[in-house]
């Protein structure tokens, strides 16, 4: 099977967050970053398909989207304005409440660069206005 496995990278220091026995929100990346994404790897592993090489396809990066509150009537703006980037993508969970701090989806993003990816993500990211 697949675990996700959630680090940070904090300048030259990698800090651990979490194991979880699934795909998790944060190797989403792999949808935008690579030919195979972390779903289909995951797929495959419990199938006992053969995984050759992944081909990274540029470099990429993700943003999360966050609510803040409580309500069982999430809504969003400002999703087109998220999209209108080159190499962006949006992924909304659809969790029907939120009670505090939750992640609610994910702006994925491809550039020549890192530096540029994370960029376009949190630009992605902040452009979503989470309406409760």
């Amino acid at each position: 099977g697949l675990f996700g496995v959630e680090l940070f990278i904090s300048g030259d220091e990698v800090i651990f967050s979490e194991v979880s026995p699934r795909p998790h929100d944060t190797g989403m990346v792999t949808l935008i970053s690579q030919s195979l994404s972390e779903f289909a790897l995951h797929v495959r592993a419990f199938l006992g398909l053969p995984v050759r090489q992944v081909p990274v396809l540029g470099p990429s990066a993700s943003a999360v989207v966050l609510g803040e509150g409580e309500s069982t009537d999430i809504r969003y703006a400002g999703v087109a304005a998220a999209l209108d980037g080159d190499e962006v993508q949006l992924r909304l969970f659809g969790k029907p409440d939120i009670a505090g701090r939750r992640r609610l989806g994910v702006a994925l993003a491809r550039a020549d660069n890192v530096e540029q990816a994370v960029a376009r993500a949190k630009a992605a990211a902040a452009a979503v206005k989470v309406i409760l």
